[in-house]
């Protein structure tokens, strides 16, 4: 069985690189900007009183993946919170190659429309070094979640990892790959 084409693996390797290239005036293909990973965290505060909530939390978060979540443990103790050190705090998935352009196919076309009063991701959550940060309110926004088996809305942080050296180059980058920013304000 043939494995199906990308289409954002596609649109990378034609019309992506080539205005990438006529804009940067790169000297090596593999000064390109690329997509590196995905990395996706949900923190669950609930976990520190029930661990069935992280439980419930790491299926939605690998119903929305498509890869098992790791649990994540905390790293101190935090009396406030009576938080342990070591104690299951949340799940995150690493995703690489073709589960990683799929999901961002989704994520660029399907789930960011999908989100209320939606006008554009802010410019200013790019990290210095080309890397793209965004947070989502509520899981519900993702087909895969059945909104009447939903026990309470979580939300996750969503890390977009690229080779781009500088801002500039990852927003020209995710721009070209279709992550809706907001309009630039003149």
């Amino acid at each position: 069985m043939a494995a199906t084409p990308n289409r954002l693996k596609e649109k990378y390797n034609g019309p992506v690189r080539k205005a990438l290239i006529d804009k940067f005036g790169y000297k090596n293909v593999h000064q390109i900007p690329r997509l590196q990973k995905v990395v996706l965290n949900m923190s669950v505060g609930d976990a520190i009183v029930s661990s069935k909530v992280l439980d419930i939390a790491a299926k939605e978060l690998e119903t929305i993946s498509g890869q098992k979540p790791i649990i994540t443990k905390a790293k101190k103790s935090i009396a406030a919170f009576k938080l342990r050190e070591g104690m299951n705090i949340g799940a995150k998935v690493t995703l690489r190659g073709e589960r990683m352009y799929v999901f961002l196919d989704k994520l660029f076309n399907v789930v960011l429309p999908r989100i209320r009063d939606f006008r554009g991701l802010p410019r200013k959550s790019f990290d210095g070094r080309g890397n793209y940060n965004l947070g989502l309110k509520e899981q519900i926004v993702f087909p895969e979640i059945n909104y009447d088996k939903v026990d309470k809305m979580r939300g996750m942080d969503i890390v977009i990892v690229t080779s781009a050296k500088t801002d500039e180059e990852g927003t020209e980058f995710l721009t070209q790959m279709g992550l809706p920013l907001q309009k630039e304000r003149t």
